[in-house]
């Protein structure tokens, strides 16, 4: 190791979950941004208080690997926080965050693979770029907008590669005030929407509490911001048609809606194909867990029957106000019963229920959420995450109480950046 204007030179071996690459110095594991495994890199630290590890950000690529490329996201090469693996290439990207997942899943999940190896990371399109189809951008004090940087306030302005057409189409046009920040969102109909948010009051939308209370926290956050914070609508409407299938929603634009363009489909596709593959079958009553808008919901009920299995109700769980509003009124026909509530403490008053479809936030399930769906006995669970770790935790807790995994799926669904959303299917 040598020192060079106060960085360090280090090889990176390997890739952690999480999207650095993982090098040794001085008898310490070292996680670093920006770096891919093969690479020697000149590395600033970053983060030097732990005494098993640090963490550092690569200044300059000494030794690239063969799988780097030039950036394609231009707000990611002038240090925005956004498509951290725009340098890799599309395919590489993917047997990355495949082998985080697989040693996630046997680290923390506990799983051996041998028997059920971990699931390959399927694209959702051919393209890297021009897949988000909504995000929200900080208006600086000069009124312009943009991403904040990695690990700073920085507004950068250059245009990130993620979002689909016309999205980001002349963004300071739109009159957003400094200080706000600026919700876009593009619907069915190909139109950009696109509103204000007000200034956060200090303290709201945040916590300081103990694991439990982040945990909370972070499964009201599909809806937390749009409460207290006024919306002025700058183009387009307020709600935003979605559709999937043959129904559609009308969704607030401050509200929750996946972000890649094909991930809705995708993920109800594999919902039906997985249960319909573990021998579900007759009539059934379903869990829409985190459901939100109720797509999930919606997809077992129209196809269900094409798949050997009849859903004849379903209680849909969430905390969005605005995407429970959108599930009433899409599903206002149906056999469906709306509670808007945490989770943990809605299941026990809910009808038992045969299939389960479980789709937490990043943090995921929780084990008492967990323990709580495996102590209610159903058939079959779909489990749904969108960060490795947790999913890996959630699964492996669902093992520990008789399930067993039977299939699981990945996807590419953040194209550019190391997070992946991974599905998996079970039964007792």
């Amino acid at each position: 190791m040598t020192g060079t204007d106060g960085l360090v030179e280090l090889e990176v071996t390997g890739y952690a979950n999480g999207g650095a690459g993982i090098a040794r110095s001085g008898g310490r594991v070292v996680f670093v941004d920006g770096a891919l495994p093969g690479e020697t890199v000149l590395a600033a630290i970053t983060d030097d208080k732990h005494a098993a590890y640090a963490r550092a950000y690569a200044e300059k690529i000494v030794v690239a690997s063969e799988h780097r490329v030039e950036s394609a996201c231009p707000a990611a090469a002038a240090g925005a926080g956004c498509c951290d693996l725009s340098h890799v290439t599309g395919e590489h990207a993917r047997e990355l965050g495949a082998s985080a997942l697989a040693d996630v899943l046997r680290r923390i999940g506990g799983f051996s693979l041998d028997e059920l190896p971990a699931p390959a990371v399927e694209a959702l399109a051919p393209e890297s770029t021009g897949w988000r189809i909504r995000t929200r951008l900080a208006v600086g004090r000069d009124g312009r907008a943009g991403l904040r940087g990695r690990r700073s306030s920085t507004i950068i302005t250059e245009p990130c590669a993620a979002p689909v057409a016309g999205l980001l189409d002349d963004v300071d046009a739109l009159g957003a005030k400094p200080g706000t920040e600026l919700v876009l969102m593009s619907g069915a109909d190909g139109d950009r929407h696109a509103g204000e948010l007000e200034v956060l009051a200090t303290g709201g939308g945040r916590s300081g509490n103990q694991r439990g209370g982040r945990r909370r926290n972070a499964q009201r956050s599909r809806g937390a911001r749009s409460g207290p914070r006024a919306l002025r609508n700058l183009e387009g409407d307020d709600l935003v048609t979605h559709r999937v299938g043959d129904r559609s929603w009308e969704v607030p634009v401050t509200g929750f809606w996946q972000a890649h363009r094909n991930a809705p489909k995708t993920y109800v596709d594999a919902a039906v194909t997985m249960l319909a593959g573990v021998g579900v079958t007759g009539r059934v009553h379903a869990w829409d867990l985190y459901g939100g808008a109720g797509v999930f919901t919606a997809s077992i009920l129209d196809r269900g029957p094409a798949h050997g299995f009849e859903v004849t109700g379903v209680d849909l769980v969430d905390t969005d106000p605005g995407a429970l509003a959108a599930a009433e009124v899409t599903l206002a026909d149906d056999a469906v019963r709306i509670h808007r509530g945490a989770v943990a403490s809605t299941l026990p008053g809910l009808e038992h229920a045969q299939i389960v479809v479980s789709d937490p936030p990043r943090s995921g399930s929780g084990l008492a959420v967990v323990d709580a769906i495996a102590a209610a006995g159903p058939d079959a669970v779909v489990h749904v995450g969108c960060d490795a770790a947790s999913f890996a935790r959630d699964l492996g807790r669902f093992a520990a109480s008789g399930y067993r995994v039977r299939a699981w799926r990945a996807f590419d669904a953040f194209p550019m950046t190391h997070h992946i959303e991974a599905i998996a299917v079970l039964t007792r």
